[in-house]
């Protein structure tokens, strides 16, 4: 269940901006599949997600202990009930309890593996399955999961780093400035928690209420032909490993229309998502730099539009040739998008 405590607000949290939209994303759109927080110990980790959990209007957050057994985690079928009744009897684990909030995993790369295998199906699907000897039971779970590790403590195996749909790498930050903000406001807090998170609840209510407006608008958006050609480029360029990179990019780049509050995906949705979403899946050993290589990300962008031309952009770029008004844009410059009509009129529409 949420924290009764007073915590530490979402608003506040500084230098955490890549991880806060992570979390703002999932909730839009849980099939995502979870957020896995990799950094070293002391860079606003489980604050952040706390405060999270508190920000989408006291949903549960349920901690997940590393020594939780299956039947505690995943909940189990009464036997003795079935066999003596005919009734199966199901008793609710973990992930049924997060249903509509946050599962949280300290430490989850040193979970069993088969747990982290059931935590990250049932953050995909929404739903929970028990088997016990012939006899099934299903319950929904959705939630966002969130995973949080220090890599110095062990690795997730690529195979499950891979499932969890986004990742974000959390550091100390090296500038001055940050530090001396992130120290003013965490004493701040702590000399009168009440009266800080009073100070920004204005805040934090108004993230939440632009979270429940972008899942209302989710529903109406569609990734256009154009769409899914530039995120398949993308996904191929950098070499990813089977079809799911891609998907969770799709669905990233939804949920970030959605959360800007545009009516169509552009390129821009696509751009934060695979920031998002590549990283984890394009390591190849534990000696790789974390992140994602900028340059190559522009390129790779640039080449996707170059291969995978939006008819409507075309438009756009000529139609002011035509006029004897100035040019919006000087020689070489992207073409704004204002104006611009719906690009899933150059295909049928696609909701992953």
């Amino acid at each position: 269940m949420a924290d009764s405590r007073t915590l530490f607000p979402f608003s506040a949290v500084v230098g955490q901006d890549r991880l806060q939209l992570a979390l703002i994303l999932t909730a839009i759109q849980p099939r995502i599949g979870g957020v896995v927080i990799r950094g070293e110990k002391g860079t606003a980790k489980t604050t952040t997600v706390r405060a999270f959990a508190r920000l989408l209007f006291d949903a549960p957050l349920i901690n997940l202990p590393i020594g939780a057994t299956e039947d505690r985690v995943v909940g189990s079928i009464d036997m003795e009930t079935v066999l003596t009744t005919g009734r199966a009897e199901y008793q609710p684990g973990l992930m049924a309890a997060a249903d509509g909030g946050v599962l949280y995993v300290d430490e989850v790369n040193l979970l069993a593996d088969h747990l982290v295998d059931a935590l990250l199906d049932a953050a995909a699907t929404g739903v929970v399955s028990v088997e016990r000897d012939g006899v099934s039971y299903s319950s929904p779970a959705n939630f966002v999961l969130v995973g949080t590790m220090n890599p110095e403590e062990g690795e997730l195996r690529p195979q499950l780093l891979d499932r969890f749909g986004l990742a974000v790498d959390v550091a100390a930050s090296r500038d001055v400035e940050v530090r001396a903000e992130i120290m003013r406001r965490r004493l701040a807090f702590e000399d009168a928690p009440e009266h800080y998170a009073a100070q920004w609840q204005t805040r934090d209510q108004a993230l939440a209420e632009q979270i429940v407006a972008a899942r209302e608008r989710l529903g109406a958006l569609a990734l256009s032909e154009v769409n899914l050609a530039r995120i398949a480029h993308l996904c191929a360029t950098f070499d990813v490993d089977g079809m799911r990179a891609d998907l969770v990019i799709a669905r990233t780049a939804l949920a970030h229309a959605a959360w800007r509050g545009a009516s169509q995906v552009e390129d821009e949705d696509i751009r934060v998502a695979a920031e998002l979403a590549l990283p984890h899946r394009k390591r190849r050993n534990p000696f790789d730099e974390p992140g994602l290589d900028q340059d190559q990300l522009d390129d790779a962008m640039d080449q996707a539009q170059q291969e995978h031309p939006d008819p409507q952009e075309s438009d756009t770029e000529q139609q002011p040739q035509q006029q004897d008004s100035p040019q919006p844009n000087e020689p070489g410059d992207t073409p704004t998008q204002d104006g611009k009509e719906d690009s899933a009129a150059t295909g049928a529409p696609f909701r992953p």
